[in-house]
């Protein structure tokens, strides 16, 4: 009979223990889901520091830490570089522009002036020349004034217009017909007004005959 007790005693105090830790797991399990622990979420979004937290509940090791921060700081360096890079081949793009409209004016100049140059060439050829009229050599004459006129004319419109605060410009004339380019993104209707003064006053041209644009 007191074999019986004590069977029935030991079998109460285990049936005790197994409620009791049922109870414990239960009320742990409560506790995770009111305050919306998300065991896969906590594991995604696990801060990295002194305390990361892994799917075992435990630390990241010292190195691993430090490789997830290099990996980190690695991809935010390659991002400013390539930024860095696009801000530069932008201005590389920029500089190339202005270089080629640079030029543009450079090498029109310096084709209009070769091309005066050969005219008064040929003009003073002419006037040294024995077998033509002093009718042909008179109007030889009256060209080489004529474009050397013309010269100094464009060079003081030009010079007229960079005081209006113009970068650059060149001037084209074909007899009656004047052609003017502005280096200027855009030109406003009193600039235009301004550069068509210049051009009437210095190569007695009518405004008709004015052409203006920008490069």
């Amino acid at each position: 009979m007191k074999i019986l007790k004590k069977n029935q005693l030991a079998i109460l105090v285990i049936a005790l223990m197994l409620v009791t830790a049922g109870y414990l797991n239960y009320t742990a399990d409560s506790e995770a889901l009111e305050v919306g622990v998300d065991v896969n979420q906590t594991n995604q979004y696990a801060a990295i520091g002194d305390a990361t937290l892994v799917n075992s509940g435990e630390l990241l090791e010292e190195k691993d830490k430090q490789q997830i921060i290099n990996t980190i700081s690695t991809a935010v360096t390659s991002s400013e570089e390539g930024t860095n890079q696009s801000t530069e081949n932008e201005e590389v793009k920029q500089t190339n522009s202005n270089i080629k409209t640079d030029d543009y004016f450079d090498n029109s100049k310096l084709e209009r002036d070769k091309m005066y140059s050969q005219m008064l060439e040929t003009y003073q050829k002419l006037l040294e020349s024995t077998s033509i009229s002093q009718e042909q050599k008179a109007i030889s004459e009256q060209e080489i004034a004529k474009i050397n006129q013309t010269k100094n004319a464009i060079m003081i419109a030009e010079n007229l217009i960079s005081t209006k605060g113009f970068a650059d410009s060149v001037i084209f004339v074909n007899d009656t017909s004047v052609s003017v380019v502005i280096k200027a993104d855009t030109l406003s209707q009193e600039q235009i007004a301004q550069i068509q003064n210049i051009i009437t006053r210095e190569l007695k041209v009518d405004i008709s005959n004015i052409h203006i644009s920008n490069k």
